[in-house]
């Protein structure tokens, strides 16, 4: 039994063995034909990138630069005569126009003061007659009468002719005081905050005023140029062409307005070396405000049918050669029946680059692919794919 025992044993061992045995010599062939297989897959050793077609369209070439927003006028709202502050017509913030009552200055001295002249002008009037009576009466007795009485009466009247000039102005003054105890808006803007509240004593001398009025419609932006670029505005400005100026936010994406080019500075900062411009905006929506910053893009120009490729295809090589990777299919090599797309180097001259996008002047025309991300493994001849799920490249807008 023991004998029996132990050669079933050993015929284990043994089988165990032969099953170890075959594994190890089964492995790295399954192996092997996996890599075989791999390796014989179309794109196997294809680099992965990502690319874009070229296209034909326009490009619109801007000089972009930093500005402000500027209002084109800003009046301080002050009182012009001493007073009470009785009534304040204005709420902060509120959009006025131009005419509309802002505040209003106690009347009431002013309308006596008014009065108390009329009245002094009514009796000088009333004096000026009667000596203008006893000239006309002397004169028409002068025979009976001295020389010397006949001049006094006469210049008695001219005398009472100015009192009674001065009293009528005395009385347009009293009456332009009583007119300045209402305060109305010099033009149509935006007012601010409320400096002086109403009951207050207010003088004509109060630095402060009593709120500020910012004109917003329209209103301009103040920005900067390098002053190389200062000749192809001027030409455009000499040859009569309105030059559009559009209004960007900070970060260059978003569009908050679009005007037109008013005044080009007269002088180049020698610090900075750049020039001023000012542009005019309608701003109906009022969406620029005073001392806000934006980048002013100037139009310039506007290339019509021109190749436009993505930035990122263009690469650069030795003397600021400039050449793309572009795209070709080809039959396999190991397979004729199937396609293999494969890189060949383009050399091309480029033209100026607004955004994302460039301007091919000679090299390459428009419908051909070009290769935007991945090129730093490629070589002239090698098989690319372009993997599956992912964007073929930024699309080029005209």
């Amino acid at each position: 039994m023991r004998s029996s025992s132990g050669s079933a044993w050993i015929w284990w061992i043994i089988l165990l063995a032969a099953v170890g045995l075959g594994a190890v010599w089964a492995i790295p062939r399954l192996k092997g034909g996996e890599a075989e297989k791999k390796a014989a897959s179309p794109d196997s050793r294809a680099v992965p990138v990502l690319i874009a077609r070229s296209r034909s369209g326009d490009m619109k070439l801007f000089f972009t630069g930093l500005g402000s927003v500027t209002a084109l006028n800003t009046v301080t709202i002050r009182s012009r005569v001493d007073g009470q502050l009785i009534k304040v017509a204005f709420t902060e913030g509120q959009l006025v126009k131009e005419g509309d009552l802002l505040a209003e200055i106690d009347p009431r001295p002013f309308q006596a003061q008014l009065e108390q002249v009329e009245g002094q002008l009514i009796r000088d009037q009333a004096l000026l007659k009667n000596s203008k009576i006893d000239l006309e009466r002397d004169q028409i007795a002068k025979d009976a009468i001295s020389a010397q009485q006949l001049a006094t009466q006469a210049a008695l009247v001219a005398q009472y002719e100015g009192i009674v000039k001065s009293d009528q102005a005395q009385a347009d003054l009293a009456r332009l005081q009583l007119t300045y105890s209402r305060i109305t808006s010099p033009l149509s803007g935006r007012i601010g905050l409320r400096l002086v509240d109403q009951g207050n004593m207010v003088h004509a001398s109060d630095a402060g005023g009593l709120a500020v009025i910012t004109q917003i419609q329209p209103i301009a932006v103040v920005f900067s140029l390098p002053s190389d670029q200062l000749p192809a505005v001027l030409e455009k400005q000499s040859a009569g062409k309105t030059l559009v100026v559009e209004a960007y936010d900070r970060e260059i994406r978003n569009r908050i307005a679009e005007g037109t080019l008013l005044a080009v500075d007269n002088q180049i900062d020698p610090g900075t070396g750049t020039i001023r411009l000012k542009a005019g905006f309608p701003n109906t929506d009022t969406r620029l405000f005073p001392n806000q910053f934006v980048n002013a893009r100037l139009l310039i120009d506007e290339r019509k049918g021109v190749v436009l490729i993505p930035t990122t295809a263009v690469q650069r090589g030795l003397q600021s050669s400039t050449y793309v990777y572009v795209v070709k299919e080809t039959p396999s090599k190991t397979d004729a029946t199937q396609m293999e797309k494969t890189v060949a180097i383009q050399a091309i001259v480029t033209g100026p680059t607004e955004g994302d996008d460039t301007i091919v002047e000679s090299g390459l025309g428009a419908e051909e692919t070009v290769v935007t991300d991945g090129v730093d493994k490629l070589q002239p001849g090698a098989r690319v794919s372009v993997p599956e799920g992912k964007p073929a490249g930024k699309k080029v807008h005209p």
